[in-house]
């Protein structure tokens, strides 16, 4: 499952399935990288939370064009 936040620059994405969990990730790749195309010139960063947890950030913190990965879990 996708959802936003408010600003429209964040999406959440979680499952317990692995296949859809993917596929999901992938399309809010998708959305961030469009949105970071739009006008902002940012990059992209996937963060993992837990094992069916990840936010997808449109953020100036990671070079235009680009898309990082980081993992919270401990």
């Amino acid at each position: 499952m996708i959802t936003t936040t408010n600003n429209r620059l964040t999406f959440r994405v979680t499952g317990d399935n692995p296949q859809l969990l993917e596929d999901d990730l992938n399309a809010a790749v998708g959305l961030a990288e469009e949105r970071a195309r739009e006008g902002s010139r940012c990059g992209v960063l996937v963060t993992r939370h837990g094992v069916s947890s990840f936010s997808v950030t449109v953020t100036a913190d990671v070079p235009y064009g680009m898309t990082e990965e980081f993992c919270q879990i401990l």
